[in-house]
């Protein structure tokens, strides 16, 4: 269960950094929160750091994580790298990962094992790829 502060501060967050700070204009509240294991970094009460993570099935046939940000004012600290951590130990039952990746990351997400697959595409007028991390690698 999550309490209604957290849930007000991760959408708070994610406003700030995929709306407001990446200037898209998107629907974020996208049915998919209550399927999914939110993982929150927080840092003297103030959350930094989020992702959400999905079962196989949810938003891609594999396992998947995705909304993964840190605060503006934050990085360059390795929260991030934390962040996929935490995340990544989270997900140790599954036996494989898709994730729809910001395309300038991609060097960020093969640090963690991470493997483009296919080409480059938009998703909310941002490059995108799709990564996979496979089982060998988990």
């Amino acid at each position: 269960e999550i309490s209604r502060e957290k849930i007000h501060d991760l959408f708070s967050l994610r406003s700030e950094v995929l709306v407001v700070e990446q200037h898209c204009v998107y629907q974020d509240i996208d049915g998919k929160d209550p399927k999914a294991t939110h993982v929150l970094g927080y840092l003297n009460n103030e959350l930094i750091a989020y992702s959400r993570i999905f079962k196989p099935g949810i938003y891609f046939n594999q396992a998947s994580f995705g909304r993964t940000i840190v605060k503006k004012t934050h990085r360059g600290k390795g929260y991030g790298h934390t962040l996929v951590e935490k995340t990544l130990q989270a997900m140790l039952e599954f036996s494989e990962i898709k994730i729809s990746a910001q395309e300038h990351l991609r060097l960020f997400y093969q640090s963690h094992g991470f493997l483009s697959v296919g080409q480059p595409y938009l998703e909310d007028g941002i490059p995108h790829i799709a990564m996979i991390k496979v089982p060998s690698k988990l």
